[in-house]
């Protein structure tokens, strides 16, 4: 039992013997290629994982994963290796608050239209009057038209309520 131990002992040796790549060393080059520092805005976000055994590479090429600069790519050729190797990005730009206001102009619904007939009231606590008529301009809701109503010479203004119906100005519905 004994010698069979000592056997894989042996064995396993030149395994762990290997060189490995050395990250700190990596993490260096990253931080001259990108300009900044470990942990700052344009920078790497972390160091790389010192568990991580590379086979140890003559030469790595850096180059930018993506147009956006979000990450670095650390590669080999020979032994064949990638890395990727994330950086702290700046948020979006935000864009101006007067820019996002948009004024929405919305036109009023016509309640009444021109020639519909229109029954216009007035009253208070006590007497209550009515008439019909036929508007001669269009109105909105509390907005102002004119009535041709039978035997008066002039039309009269009267103030929108609902369809077909309208009050007298100072008078309340």
């Amino acid at each position: 039992m004994i010698r069979f131990l000592f056997c894989a002992v042996l064995l396993a040796g030149p395994v762990y013997a290997q060189d490995f790549q050395d990250t700190a060393a990596v993490d260096a080059a990253v931080s001259g290629f990108t300009g900044k520092p470990i942990g700052v805005e344009g920078g790497a976000r972390s160091v790389i994982d010192r568990r991580l055994k590379l086979a140890r590479c003559p030469t790595i090429a850096l180059s930018w994963r993506a147009a956006n600069h979000d990450s670095v790519v650390v590669s080999c050729g020979a032994p064949d290796w990638r890395l990727y190797v994330p950086v702290i990005t700046p948020p979006p730009a935000a864009a101006p608050a007067a820019a996002a206001i948009v004024p929405v102009v919305t036109k009023p619904v016509v309640i009444i239209k021109r020639g519909d007939p229109v029954t216009i009231s007035a009253g208070s606590a006590g007497f209550s009057i009515t008439r019909d008529g036929v508007a001669m301009t269009e109105a909105a809701a509390g907005g102002r038209f004119l009535v041709d109503v039978d035997g008066a010479r002039k039309p009269i203004q009267a103030i929108a309520v609902d369809i077909g119906r309208a009050t007298l100005p100072g008078y309340t519905q």
